[in-house]
This record gives C-alpha cells, structure tokens and sequence, in this order.
C-alpha cells in the first residue's frame, strides 16, 4: 500500500470540506479524502442553495452575513461567472400563523432585513397564493439563488492551483494515532497526517467513532424535493421562493417549472438519501392547501441529508479529547450559504489563529460552535 505524508488530511470534499481545504493549502500540504466517485454527490449536490440572512440559528445568521461579500463579488480568478440570482424570499403565515410570523419578525437581525406585508400585496408577488390562506408575510429582498456547482468547483479549481491533493472512491478504513499525528487508511492509499479535519457531512460521527474521539451526536435528516409544471400561462421566474413561517413547506421557480419540498427532517442513518412516496404526497399537499396549484405529474423527485446536532448550529474546532482532530460538521441545510465564512473560519482555527476580524465584524464567534459545548 503507498504512503504519503501531509500536514492536513480533510475527510469529505463537499463545500465544506472543499472551501476550508482550500484556504488551508495557500499555507499546508492538504490532502482531502472523497468516498464517492465524485465530489458534493450528496448533500452538496442536492440542496435548494438559497442564500439568506435571515435563516437558521444565531451562528448560522452571523456565518451567512459574514459570506454575502464573496458570494455576490467572488475573486475575479475564482468563478467565470455570477454565483448568485437575486431571488426574494417569502415568508408566509395564516391566521393560526400570526403569532409565530410576529415573533420572527422581531428578531433583532430579522426584523431589519424584511417587509412586513399583508396577504394582498404578498399575492401581488406570487400570484397563486390563496386569499383564505395567506393572511400576512414578511418579505426578504436580499436573499439569492445560489449557483452550487459554480461555487464548489470554484473551491476544487483552487484547491488544485495551490498544490493540495483530491483522491475520490478513498473511504476512510482506519483512522488512529501516531507519534506525530494521524494515520488515516483508505483502501489503496495509506497517510501520515499533523492534523485530520472531520467534514464527512452526514458520516462525521462515524469517523469520530472510527478514531476513537468522542461524538457529538449528529443527526441526519432526510429532505425531500420535486419538480412540477408551473402553472399554464403564467410568468413565475421573478416570483420570490415562498417558505411556510413554521417551515411546514417551500417551493420556488424552476427552471421553468416549481420545487416544491415539505420541509421534512426524517431522521435516518447516514446513507444515500432516495425521496419516499408519502414525503412526495405531503408536499403536494401542503403546496395545494396554500395555493391554486394544480399538481397533476411529478417530473423529478430526490432526498438529501440534512445532519444537525443538538442546538442546530456548526461543530467546528479541535475536539478536546484528541489533539489533531478537528470538527467541521453540523452545516444542516446552510453548508453552502455559509461555506465562504466557514471555510475561512476553520482554515484559521485549525492553525490556531483567532476568529478573522471580517468575521467577528459580523458577529462570528468561535465559543458559539466549539465541539465541546455538549454535555
């Protein structure tokens, strides 16, 4: 079996993996590892990729800001193309909904970011919205589509460029202690590594467990999409992406056609996610309930994992029970809007340098995901 020595092994070439690997190779030999035979097959691959500011916890929110600058300016060599297409965000409540809408909206970072709107003007910005449903919306103009495979080729292009290594179909087989660091074991290639980063996405805590390190009780979810016909003679590319307050349910324009999702979070071991039929059914449905919409076929129907721990935001930094080992995971679904922030937040800590001041200017924290606030 060949060896290899390096500084820094990534396990994981998803964004996450992909945008810290990056930024870690202007400095370090990096090798990162990819069990697939493709990089983002999973949930990289699979997300609805909005960019807002206004969505997720606390961290997640201060991550996102912190990211905007690069997603709407990337460096002229890092993309040949925008990343992003200005896209609104809607978000809807009924009566029984107002409540939850009032209290979203008084969010300290929220209620700044949004228009308050009645169910008449939010029908004004998508046309399908019930009248006996939609009673009341807040509006966010800054969100985004999100250009995924741009962006994440951008990170691997780059990656390449300052010297770092990408090896596919490299499942980790063993992964422990040395003298001077990690040895970590993929079936035709053996490493000797300082420092091993965790960004596995749904399969962290199995490699945690694989090096004996203790977990930090990730959960994977399964989320589900489709594609269907977007209603007959009626423009929907500039209708904004219209997100239930209690996240029961989202759909947006397509392509031409709508993504619908129920919002579902089926917890589920890590694996490749396929969508089931009763999560199809209930997007439909719940779609219908709140709009004219008439689903007749599915076009195109997939799942990916969403992997959360207990609080729902990152795991990123050096866990305290094995020196070299470094957590980054926990994205949920916010791996890609906030990739341009994380990435450079775990280039610095995994060298020991403190949160970047244009991070901490967004509220960035360190403390807020340390892999050591669980009991």
């Amino acid at each position: 079996m060949k060896t290899e020595t390096t500084d820094i092994v990534v396990i994981g070439a998803g964004i996450a993996g992909a945008s810290a690997a990056a930024a870690l190779a202007q400095t370090h030999r990096v090798i990162v590892l990819e069990r697939e035979s493709f990089p983002g097959m999973h949930s990289t691959g699979r997300s609805a990729a909005l960019f807002s500011e206004i969505y997720g916890s606390a961290p997640i929110r201060a991550l996102s800001r912190a990211s905007r600058d690069f997603l709407y300016s990337p460096p002229s060599d890092f993309v040949d193309g925008p990343v992003v297409r200005k896209r609104g965000a809607l978000h809807i409540a009924s009566t029984a909904q107002l409540a939850a809408l009032d209290t979203f909206c008084a969010l300290p970072d929220i209620g700044p970011a949004v228009q308050r709107l009645t169910g008449q003007e939010a029908r004004g910005l998508c046309s399908i919205l019930k009248e006996e449903y939609v009673v009341a919306a807040a509006f966010e103009t800054g969100s985004a589509d999100v250009d995924v495979d741009l962006l994440h080729q951008g990170w691997l292009r780059q990656l390449k460029s300052r010297g770092g290594q990408l090896v596919i179909d490299a499942a980790v087989v063993g992964l422990g202690r040395t003298s001077r660091g990690w040895r970590i074991e993929t079936p035709q290639l053996r490493i000797e590594a300082d420092v091993v980063i965790d960004a596995a996405g749904a399969w962290a805590d199995v490699i945690a467990e694989l090096a004996g390190v203790k977990t930090v009780g990730l959960q994977p979810n399964r989320r589900t999409a489709l594609i269907v016909d977007a209603p007959a003679h009626v423009q929907t590319d500039l209708w904004p992406m219209v997100i239930d307050v209690d996240e029961q349910f989202y759909f947006r324009p397509d392509a031409g056609a709508l993504l619908l999702s129920p919002g579902d979070e089926t917890p589920t071991e890590p694996c490749d996610a396929q969508p089931e039929e009763l999560d199809i059914a209930i997007a439909v449905d719940r779609v219908q309930q709140a709009t004219t919409l008439e689903v007749r076929r599915i076009r195109r129907s997939w799942a990916g994992l969403r992997s959360y721990v207990a609080d729902r935001s990152p795991v990123v930094g050096y866990a305290p029970d094995a020196p070299g080992f470094f957590w980054l995971a926990g994205q949920g679904g916010y791996g890609i809007q906030t990739a341009p922030a994380m990435g450079r937040l775990a280039s610095a800590l995994a060298k020991g340098e403190p949160v970047p001041d244009e991070l901490a200017a967004f509220g960035v924290v360190a403390h807020d995901l340390r892999p050591d606030r669980f009991p």
